[in-house]
């Protein structure tokens, strides 16, 4: 998963660029870049840091001009190397173009392939390169009509953002996998970001969503123009914005996400009517669901388990030995809080199980009394394809075992989740308009698992 902010008719648009990079910083903590231009050049800082370790004031300096783009990087395709870092630029018949990218090209392997064979040199090992690569190749002369073109030969999620010295474009594949929004900014300029958390930090105002589909063209004057990517596509929003990726304070396809998870704590306890001495939350992503789950049982929630906020999100570093080290790390339970209780522990997903198991020996070592562990999500049975370091089905512990033997792995008292059609339900989502592969396994586009 990736971040990404573009800010267009501003004077300081890389300073604001970085403050939305900074917003969207828990989609990707793996490296930061921006790409300015003042209507001439491209200016670029790519680094593999945090979002804050990135930019220095000389950095504003030099990114220079009234327009740029920025991404937060979460690598799904490619290793975390600089060479991969992007905004990436590229130069040819249509100029020079830098293109940040949220999303995973499920194709991309074997049009890399195709590439290849006809004596293409690749520079990264990250899907978006081959995005510059088919645009390159495009016939026309138009930079709309050659995106255009291009995204009808990608399979997957693409939530992109172009930036060249006349205009910034940002483009939705047709499935919609990923969030994408427009705002403007308090002096009649625009913004584009994963998340309309970023807006509030920068001042911006949710204009609407970009549509799938849609190629939106921001002139640097502040002039629109919509065109559609020529390829016709079931809607297939990723359902797991909501669960666990976008901030809180966000607005994701249209509702508020705070609003979504306090209702999925609502449905837990539905499903799962546990009445315990005390609820806690896995913090961060738990705490909000938690807070539903105890409203709706009638019981307190208390912050039994404390979160080192300079840790780095486990699920989403690289190494599997790392996420087991992270956790220790990362959250220490508070024994005076816990110990001789019944407690249900709330989070939002169980992936690879490594997480949960080293929470519940946490929390039963202090000397709790019964742990439940609750999620406020279906189990995670198959890899998702489209944004998630989810590569191998052997990963998954609920696609390996079912709901008992996976109690026993993690070595709780009780295990529950929540179901497919209450999530729906209390999302109040269309599920046709949704993807849930993660949960279910159908997949919105052609997918082969075995060459990803």
């Amino acid at each position: 998963m990736c971040g990404i902010v573009g800010v267009v008719g501003h004077p300081e648009a890389s300073n604001l660029s970085y403050l939305g990079l900074y917003a969207l910083q828990h989609r990707g903590q793996e490296s930061a870049g921006i790409v300015s231009t003042d209507g001439d050049r491209l200016f670029k800082i790519r680094k593999k840091t945090l979002v804050v370790d990135a930019f220095t004031n000389d950095s504003f300096k030099f990114l220079k001009g009234s327009s740029a783009i920025g991404h937060v990087r979460y690598s799904t395709t490619g290793q975390n190397a600089l060479k991969n870092v992007q905004p990436m630029i590229a130069t040819g018949g249509f100029g020079n173009v830098a293109v940040a990218h949220n999303g995973n090209i499920t194709n991309f392997r074997d049009l890399k392939q195709i590439m290849e064979d006809q004596g293409a040199l690749f520079q990264s090992t990250a899907d978006t390169e081959i995005i510059l690569h088919l645009l390159a190749r495009e016939p026309v002369s138009d930079l709309k009509d050659k995106i255009s073109q291009t995204m009808a030969k990608l399979d997957g999620a693409f939530s992109l953002l172009f930036l060249t010295p006349n205009e910034m474009i940002a483009v939705r594949d047709p499935w919609g996998f990923r969030p994408l929004s427009l705002g403007r900014l308090e002096n009649g300029g625009f913004a584009v970001a994963s998340e309309t958390c970023a807006f509030d930090l920068i001042g911006a105002r949710f204009e609407r969503d970009i549509e799938p589909g849609e190629i939106l063209v921001i002139a640097h004057n502040g002039t629109l123009k919509s065109t559609r990517i020529n390829r016709k596509a079931s809607e297939a929003k990723c359902v797991f914005e909501h669960v666990y990726f976008s901030r809180p304070d966000s607005f994701v396809f249209g509702k508020s996400v705070y609003q979504s998870r306090k209702e999925l704590g609502f449905q837990l306890a539905k499903e799962h009517p546990i009445k315990p001495d005390i609820v806690i939350p896995v913090p961060d992503s738990g705490v909000i669901s938690a807070m539903g789950y105890a409203e709706a049982m009638n019981v307190p929630m208390q912050m039994g388990l404390i979160r080192n906020h300079y840790v780095g999100r486990t699920f989403i570093e690289p190494k599997q030995s790392i996420r087991g080290f992270g956790v220790k790390v990362k959250l220490n339970p508070v024994k005076s809080i816990l110990e001789g209780k019944k407690v249900v522990i709330v989070d939002d997903s169980i992936v690879r199980g490594t997480t949960s198991q080293k929470i519940v020996k946490m929390v039963r070592d202090t000397g709790a009394k019964e742990i439940a562990l609750l999620i406020t999500s279906p189990p995670f049975l198959s890899p998702c394809v489209y944004g998630i370091d989810t590569p191998s089905k052997e990963e998954l512990l609920a696609s390996q075992f079912n709901v008992e033997q996976m109690r026993e792995k993690i070595k709780a008292d009780y295990l529950g989740f929540l179901s497919v059609e209450g999530m729906y339900k209390t999302l109040n989502f269309e599920r046709s308009l949704f993807c849930d592969a993660c949960f279910s396994g159908t997949y919105p586009t052609s997918v082969d698992l075995n060459s990803l």
